[in-house]
């Protein structure tokens, strides 16, 4: 991976909120990779792992806080002394905040605010946050374009939905820089492949590897904007780093600007695994969007924002690391 920054980050600090997760642990690998001073993981190991946390042993500049961002006093402590917060931490998945949309508004709305407000006063240069295209809702026109939101359709959207709201509200009341990165369907190594939240490329690899059922919503026609994990790192890394005023307070679509069917993700999986499996389909599901596609020429424009990998070929390295991981 070349770097997606020209700035010397040597004598920067970084907190990255959700650090032993997916996105989380690939953020804390490029800043580490590429010198940071200082880079600090709050994470309360509830959606992420300490085996992402371990592959950072080596670093003296790394530190890890286990704490929970709904308690204030610990996103206080995780703020100090920081130039930079990515802020990943969250309760993903659609499904999870419909059946519990209380926790997920604890985590998402509430840990927001503490994370944003402890941030703000310990003078941090600039906040970035994930967002998720979940906040477009019932918008139905293609691509989708930042200015044009509809209603959300499920809780974890408008959790989503809230912390723009409140980002915005810090920018203009407190002249906050604030960046908001809208992740259209990340995925690719040390994506969790377990539990009942699973997200559909780990799910249909393990599945297929181990040839036990996998489960289609709906006809399988639906697309979505698959992006790659190190887009999302680009994208976090340029949100943070950009000295472009006009990038702040605002939100962008962090995507590849291509969609593809669910089916043809199964069937490209099959065939790069070499084993034939079929799937099983079933009642689309609660909450989901029908089609996905972002225009990303926002992020082009303000962030210097440039996808390096296209679905293929990070779908190839995906599929490459849950082979390892199940041989």
């Amino acid at each position: 991976m070349a770097p997606f920054h020209t700035k010397d980050i040597g004598n920067s600090s970084f907190l990255v909120t959700g650090g032993a997760g997916f996105i989380g642990s690939h953020i804390v690998e490029y800043l580490l990779k590429y010198g940071a001073g200082k880079v600090r993981v709050l994470d309360n190991l509830s959606t992420g792992f300490q085996k992402n946390l371990d592959l950072f042993k080596g670093y003296e500049n790394f530190e890890f806080i286990e704490g929970d961002i709904r308690d204030y006093a610990t996103c206080q402590k995780a703020c100090e002394g920081i130039d930079y917060v990515s802020h990943q931490a969250a309760l993903g998945s659609v499904p999870r905040s419909v059946k519990d949309p209380v926790t997920s508004n604890e985590v998402n709305v509430s840990g927001f605010v503490n994370v944003i407000t402890a941030a703000k006063n310990s003078g941090v240069k600039t906040f970035v946050y994930a967002s998720s295209s979940s906040i477009y809702g019932d918008e139905p026109n293609l691509p989708k374009v930042e200015e044009r939101v509809g209603n959300p359709l499920s809780p974890y959207a408008v959790t989503k939905k809230t912390n723009e709201l409140y980002a915005n509200v810090f920018h203009d009341l407190y002249n906050m820089n604030v960046v908001g990165l809208r992740y259209f369907n990340v995925f690719g190594p040390r994506q969790d492949p377990d539990g009942p939240y699973a997200a559909v490329i780990p799910l249909f690899v393990s599945g297929i590897i181990n040839q036990a059922p996998v489960y289609i919503n709906g006809d399988g026609e639906q697309t979505r904007d698959f992006t790659f994990v190190d887009n999302a790192v680009q994208a976090n890394i340029r949100g943070m780093l950009t000295d472009n005023g006009a990038a702040f307070g605002e939100a962008y679509n962090v995507a590849v600007g291509e969609n593809f069917s669910v089916n043809f993700l199964y069937n490209a999986i099959r065939e790069m695994l070499g084993l034939q499996h079929e799937a099983t389909y079933r009642d689309p599901r609660e909450g989901d969007i029908r089609n996905s596609l972002a225009d990303i020429s926002k992020a082009k424009n303000l962030l210097g924002y440039a996808p390096t990998q296209r679905f293929i070929e990070g779908l190839k390295q995906t599929v490459t690391f849950f082979k390892e991981m199940y041989s």
